[in-house]
């Protein structure tokens, strides 16, 4: 029998140098904001009603069975393009189907009635929102029970904000995805090797992803040993910010000026038989982590597990504002992406934060 992988969830740095403030998050459902980046928007007309709504201390599957049951129609029906924290406050968009060909300032009406949560709006579309259907998310969130002096933090954030500018950081799972012990990325694991068996298919879905977003966490971290962060490698898959485009990078002076300007950034891969690989020097490195993990591409294969690549490194733009309760750190984030990955820079204190954070659907498609 295969001894087990020993699965570490420590994730390094990018600002490790720099003492963090502590703190602590989510005292206050309020502290932990989430607004939704709409990567379309309704165009007026169309059997979906879109509705965007605020909800707080509540899950996205909370409003979505609660929406089923006023309007009597399947859950099915009724759409979103990701799911939200439930102790938080969040913003974000459903779509509801309207198969009666009821009027729909009657339906609003109705759901205006059902639905503790006020409507902020609601417009007319011809598709479902889907998972996916995302730009990405906009968070406010507060750091409070901080035990240093006002003009110390100042000094920190300061100097983990121009760090990040310049630098970026790596687009990490969060510990929620993998299992704050590595649980989740385990059990995905044996799934892969034959060795445990889940006859839930949402969950097994779930663990296989979890073990495929560790070995993501595991390529940047490497990446980052090897001090390649900072830098384009040769046969990397590059991806434009701007445009979303992806090209394989062949010119490394030509790609490296613009990777320093922050047009392009790499893409770190979710393994599976048909990931679009990288090159060269870029390979060496991807087929390394895999080859350490004891997983092959046949067994990628026999899981019938796709594969995709994904946005290597952030570049968030961070606003750190001080305010009565605490500071208050404002920033976007593309869609996928962990706010966890953000504060853990600025509080370094991953073993006595509990990071918790409803996770987002399976955006990736991975497998």
């Amino acid at each position: 029998m295969l001894p087990k992988p020993v699965i570490d969830t420590r994730l390094p740095y990018i600002t490790e140098k720099i003492p963090g403030i502590g703190g602590s998050i989510k005292i206050e459902p309020e502290y932990f904001q989430v607004t939704e980046i709409p990567s379309y928007q309704p165009i007026g007309h169309g059997d979906h009603i879109y509705i965007n709504l605020t909800k707080r201390m509540k899950t996205t599957r909370e409003i979505q069975i609660k929406l089923s049951q006023i309007l009597n129609i399947k859950i099915e029906d009724i759409g979103h393009a990701g799911l939200k924290d439930k102790f938080a406050v969040t913003t974000q968009t459903f779509s509801i189907l309207n198969k009666n060909k009821m009027e729909p300032k009657d339906i609003i009406e109705i759901i205006s009635e059902g639905l503790e949560e006020k409507i902020n709006w609601w417009n007319l579309h011809p598709k479902k929102l889907r998972s996916g259907h995302l730009k990405g998310n906009s968070f406010k969130i507060m750091i409070t029970n901080i035990d240093i002096n006002q003009d110390e933090i100042q000094k920190r954030i300061d100097a983990i904000i121009e760090k990040i500018n310049y630098e970026g950081i790596p687009n990490f799972y969060g510990t929620q995805r993998i299992g704050s012990r590595g649980n989740n990325a385990l059990k995905g694991y044996e799934i892969i090797k034959g060795k445990y068996f889940e006859k839930n298919r949402w969950l097994k879905r779930y663990l296989v992803s979890s073990y495929l977003s560790y070995l993501c966490n595991q390529y940047l971290t490497e990446r980052m040993k090897r001090g390649l962060f900072s830098k384009i490698i040769n046969g990397d898959i590059a991806k434009k910010h701007e445009t979303g485009g992806i090209f394989w990078v062949d010119d490394i002076l030509v790609d490296q000026m613009r990777f320093d300007a922050k047009e392009i950034s790499f893409t770190s891969p979710i393994y599976g038989y048909k990931m679009l690989e990288v090159k060269n020097d870029a390979k060496i490195l991807e087929d390394d982590i895999l080859g350490h993990s004891g997983i092959t591409k046949e067994e990628l294969r026999k899981s019938q597990i796709i594969g995709t690549r994904r946005l290597g490194r952030l570049l968030p733009k961070i606003k750190a504002i001080f305010v009565s309760e605490g500071l208050q750190l404002n920033f976007d984030l593309p869609s996928g992406s962990y706010a966890t990955v953000i504060l853990r820079e600025f509080m370094k204190n991953d073993e006595k934060s509990e990071f918790i954070e409803e996770d987002s659907d399976l955006d990736d498609d991975e497998n």
